[in-house]
């Protein structure tokens, strides 16, 4: 069933919007950095879990499409967004798009930074 697919992903997701929370709070209040550690590590875990779903689930048919949705979309879509980034751009290499790779990883990180500071400005613009 279609919406079957809605429940898995929306279940996943709560699971990994919370998670995503205490982890990056349970890191970074163990200590005393500028750098991103939770957020960071959250992210790198949600590389690390997205790519073992995609070698079982999608390569070696061992996880059921809809486990897979559960986890990949649900979960770790919810626990970080970057790791589908990361998997999107290494199957783009993978096809020999080396420039593509770059436009992507290079795109998304300065559209990224300057979307975020024009939030703040839009934000605080609208806050005065």
């Amino acid at each position: 069933m279609k919406s079957l697919v809605y429940l898995y992903v929306a279940l996943g997701g709560s699971i990994g919007a919370v998670s995503r929370y205490y982890l990056s709070n349970l890191i970074d209040s163990r200590g005393n950095s500028i750098f991103p550690w939770g957020t960071f590590t959250v992210n790198m875990l949600g590389c690390l879990i997205i790519g073992l779903v995609q070698a079982l689930g999608v390569e070696k048919a061992l996880i059921s499409p809809n486990l897979r949705i559960f986890i990949s979309v649900g979960l770790i879509g919810a626990l970080t967004t970057f790791s589908t980034f990361s998997l999107e751009t290494l199957n783009i290499l993978r096809h020999g798009e080396f420039k593509t790779a770059l436009l992507n990883i290079g795109g998304s990180l300065l559209i990224g930074l300057l979307a975020v500071w024009l939030g703040l400005v839009i934000g605080n613009t609208l806050s005065k």
